[in-house]
């Protein structure tokens, strides 16, 4: 049974992250629903927060894969005048706007539900997120995506990508230090900030071709 189990995980995993958007969709609409993620509702004091303040300057954000809205309602309300969330499942998106409205931000905060992998933005922006959500885009996509998104950063925008590249002891994870390499590699990195007590690292980059 232990072994059926693990075989399902292994398999609900690989389809969030490779499978078709609705496939996508229905996993991560059971999973919030059900409270798996409940834990991360709270993130106050996250590395992320200080350098999300330093390049949004007071400008725009879109945070693709944004979940249930922990940025947008935990970011000062004073670092940005414009938020844009993405978010493939719609129970996610419904914590977000309910605490976005509770919080007094939904005229600045707007969620919108699709694949981030293949959205399509309306505007520019001075930061580009993926908070976590980098994981779930297969390796061989990541150049591509980022080429996509590139046009709609401002002229001096930036990509920001937070995630875990280290376990519990200490040890590196294999695919995100793999997507590490691939960042690092075809972009122009600002900074790489590793912060060895919980394993996570923060890139801060802008396309090779893009003018500082």
């Amino acid at each position: 049974m232990h072994i059926a189990q693990h075989t399902v995980t292994r398999m609900q995993s690989f389809l969030k992250s490779y499978g078709p958007s609705k496939i996508k969709k229905m996993l991560w609409d059971q999973e919030f629903s059900g409270g798996k993620w409940n834990f991360i509702d709270n993130t106050l004091g996250d590395c992320i927060y200080p350098h999300l303040e330093k390049y949004a300057l007071q400008g725009s954000i879109l945070d693709l894969g944004c979940g249930p809205g922990n940025t947008a309602n935990e970011l000062p309300a004073s670092a940005y005048s414009n938020y844009v969330g993405v978010d493939i499942s719609e129970a996610a998106l419904r914590k977000a706007m309910s605490r976005s409205r509770e919080n007094g931000r939904a005229d600045s905060n707007r969620f919108v539900q699709g694949d981030f992998i293949s959205y399509v933005p309306d505007q520019r922006f001075n930061v580009i997120l993926f908070r976590e959500s980098m994981y779930h885009v297969p390796l061989g996509r990541i150049k591509p995506m980022l080429d996509h998104y590139s046009q709609y950063l401002t002229e001096n925008g930036v990509f920001i990508v937070r995630m875990g590249t280290e376990d519990g002891q200490g040890n590196p994870k294999r695919r995100p230090q793999a997507m590490v390499t691939i960042i690092e590699e075809e972009s122009e990195v600002i900074e790489h900030a590793h912060y060895s007590d919980t394993g996570v690292t923060v890139l801060i980059f802008r396309p090779k071709t893009k003018t500082a």
